[in-house]
Formats: C-alpha cells, structure tokens, sequence
C-alpha cells in the first residue's frame, strides 16, 4: 500500500470501494450533503466517464461499485469527486448557519488536516479506502448485497428500494436518483 490508500491497477475494470468521512463524522444525515454527492456523482458520469453500478449514501460513508470508460482513469475520477465533494461540503457545512453541528463538524475536519501533511486546511475523506476489483461474479453479487442490504441493517429503512439515496430501486426496474449500469 503507497501513502494514501490502495491503488487500483486495472482502471477499467468493476470496483468496489468504500468512502468513510473522518472521525466517521455523521455529515449525511442531512440531505443537503447527500445531494452534493448525487450531484458530483451524476457530473462525473456525465462529463469524466464514471460508470456507476451500484451506490449507497450512508450517515458517515459511501459504498460504489464503479467502473471507467476506456478512455477514463478511475482512479483520476475518484480523486477528482472527492477533492471536489470535499470542498464543497465543507463549505457548505461551514456556510449553513443552522447547522447545529456546525462548529463541532468543521474542528473535526481541521485537525484531520492538520495531522495530514496532503491537506492544507482541513479534511473530509478518510484516506483509507481500499477499492476491491470484482473480476469475479459472485464477488460482484456478493458485494452489491452487501451495499443495498446497509440502509436495512442500519435500521433505516425494511426494504432496500425504500431508500431513496441508493441504487436498489436501479435493481428492481424502477427509477432511482442516478442512473447505473445494472450488473448481470
């Protein structure tokens, strides 16, 4: 493992991996934040060539199955959605002055910076994700279990598809927020 985190070797293959926000701070139980992701998220279909397949919008992580186009680096468009999911939630948590956990949530994501020599003010991703290449099928439905079964087991919701911030509805024939390429 090089500094940072785990590198993906092959880029255009399927990709599990996991985001966690720092001192797994629980940011998205707000919509607002949740919605940036979506957004970045839909960006970098549209514009970076992100292939989504599965996706979860957990209080304090992300869970994608994910892969690139074969002119895309996953890798680059990884660390180009979290710079930029980075930036802006932290602005938008700093600038949301009824935000009750404001203060309490921008300290946190200060010294995660400080103790960070890649940061220069403040951070918001964990560095420790670990992208696990699904080359192998029951990997793949093993895994995309794993992530629509999250909102279930975290007692949010009784069914996967009830969660809206999830691709679970993509896997029933129904519209979800994002479109994904369903796994077969």
């Amino acid at each position: 493992m090089g500094i940072g985190g785990y590198k993906i070797r092959n880029q255009t293959e399927i990709h599990f991996i996991t985001f966690a926000v720092v001192y797994w701070v629980d940011v998205f139980s707000r919509k607002q934040y949740r919605d940036i992701v979506v957004d970045s998220l839909r960006y970098c279909q549209q514009n970076k060539g992100l292939i989504l397949h599965a996706w979860v919008i957990m209080t304090n992580h992300v869970h994608f199955i994910i892969s690139a186009q074969d002119d895309s680096k996953l890798s680059d468009i990884l660390r180009d959605f979290k710079k930029f999911t980075s930036v802006q939630i932290i602005r938008a948590v700093t600038n949301n002055h009824r935000e009750s956990r404001r203060e309490w949530m921008t300290e946190r994501f200060k010294i995660a910076g400080s103790q960070n020599s890649r940061n220069e003010n403040y951070q918001f991703w964990r560095q420790d994700n670990h992208p696990i290449e699904l080359s192998k099928k029951f990997m793949m439905y093993q895994r995309l279990n794993y992530l629509h079964q999250n909102p279930v087991k975290a007692g949010i919701v009784d069914l996967p598809e009830e969660y809206v911030y999830s691709s679970a509805r993509n896997y029933i024939g129904k519209t979800g927020l994002l479109d994904v390429v369903v796994l077969e």
